[in-house]
C-alpha cells in the first residue's frame, strides 16, 4: 500500500471515536517495530520524524526510502503516513514535502498569532498542491523534544484556534492544553474545559502532543472531545533502552547488535500495540 496523508485517517478517527497514534521513528529498528505492530493490529499509523531524527538517519529522503522499502518487504496493507514533527520553518516543511513526506507539522506557535497564520498558510498552500496534510500548533507544549525546548505551558486560546483554522486551511490542530514532551513531573493536568470549547468551535481533528504518561481515562476523555491523533515517543524510547540494558547486564560480553537491539525492537513493538489498543485504532484499517 502506498504512503498516504493523515487527513482521511484522522477524519475517520474523529467520526468513529478513536485516535491514531503518531509514533516517532529514530532509526531502522523503530520503523520495523512500528510497521509490524500496525500490521498485526490492523491499525492506521503515523510515523513521526523530528528534524533532529531526520538528520540522525541521514536526511528526509533516506527516511522515506527506508519506510517505503520496509513497507514493500513487509507487504504492509494498513494506511501509513510519514509526518514531519515540529517543522521549524516553511523551508524545512518544503524539504520534507519534496522528499516524499505525506504530512507535515508547521510549528510557528512561538511567534505572534498573525505570524503563525502567515507561515502556516504558506505551508498549507504548498502541501495541498502535493496532497500532503498539515498540522499546526497554538500555545506552548512544555518540555523538550529534540530541537524543541519550551519552558512552562501556555494554553491555547479557543478564539485564536478558530481564527487560525479559518485563515489557513490546515487539516488538524494541536492546541497546547497542559501536555508536555518527555516524562511528566507529577500528574498530568490537561485543560479539558478549553479542549471541549475548542472541539465545539472547530470541526477539525485535534492533536495531543506528549502522549506518554497520560492516564487512560484522560486519553479517552480527550478522544471524546475530538482528539484523533496522539503523539508518543518517550515511552517507546524508555521501553527500548530498558530492554537493551537488560540484555547487556545479563550478557556483558555481548557485542552483536542484533542480539541486544532485537529485544529493544520487540519492546517498542509491544509498547506500540498497547497504545493502539488504548487509543482504539486497532482493527480500524
Amino acid at each position: 500500500m502506498p504512503l498516504v496523508s493523515m487527513k482521511e485517517m484522522l477524519e475517520q478517527g474523529k467520526a468513529k471515536g478513536y485516535a491514531v497514534g503518531q509514533f516517532n521513528i529514530n532509526n531502522l529498528e523503530y520503523i520495523q517495530a512500528i510497521l509490524k505492530a500496525a500490521e498485526e493490529e490492523k491499525s492506521p499509523v503515523i510515523l513521526g520524524v523530528s528534524e533532529g531524527a531526520g538528520r540522525y538517519m541521514g536526511g528526509f529522503k533516506v527516511v522515506v526510502t527506508m519506510v517505503k522499502a520496509l513497507m514493500e518487504e513487509y507487504k504492509t496493507t494498513v494506511p501509513v503516513a510519514i509526518h514531519l514533527d515540529h517543522g521549524s520553518s516553511f523551508e524545512k516543511c518544503a524539504q520534507a514535502i519534496h522528499a516524499g513526506f505525506t504530512s507535515v507539522m508547521i510549528d510557528a506557535s512561538h511567534g505572534p498569532l498573525e505570524e503563525n497564520i502567515a507561515v502556516t498558510s504558506k505551508v498549507v498552500e504548498l502541501a495541498h498542491i502535493h496532497g500532503v496534510s498539515v498540522e499546526a500548533e497554538l500555545g506552548t507544549v512544555g518540555g523538550q523534544e529534540d530541537d524543541v525546548i519550551a519552558e512552562g505551558v501556555i494554553y491555547a486560546d479557543p478564539k485564536e484556534c478558530l481564527k487560525l483554522v479559518n485563515e489557513t486551511g490546515i487539516d488538524c490542530l494541536a492546541p497546547a492544553l497542559g501536555s508536555v514532551h518527555g516524562p511528566y513531573k507529577g500528574e498530568p493536568n490537561l485543560g479539558f474545559a478549553e479542549m471541549e470549547e475548542i472541539s465545539k468551535t472547530i470541526e477539525l481533528p485535534l492533536v495531543l502532543h506528549g502522549g506518554t504518561g497520560i492516564p487512560t481515562k484522560d486519553i479517552q476523555r480527550s478522544i471524546s472531545y475530538g482528539t484523533a491523533k496522539i503523539n508518543v515517543n518517550t515511552e517507546n524510547q524508555i521501553a527500548q533502552a530498558e530492554a537493551v540494558r537488560k540484555v547487556l547486564a545479563e550478557q556483558p560480553d555481548q557485542y552483536d547488535p542484533r542480539k541486544y537491539l532485537g529485544p529493544g525492537s520487540e519492546a517498542i513493538k509491544q509498547t506500540v500495540i498497547g497504545k493502539m489498543r488504548e487509543f482504539g485504532s486497532s482493527n480500524q484499517a
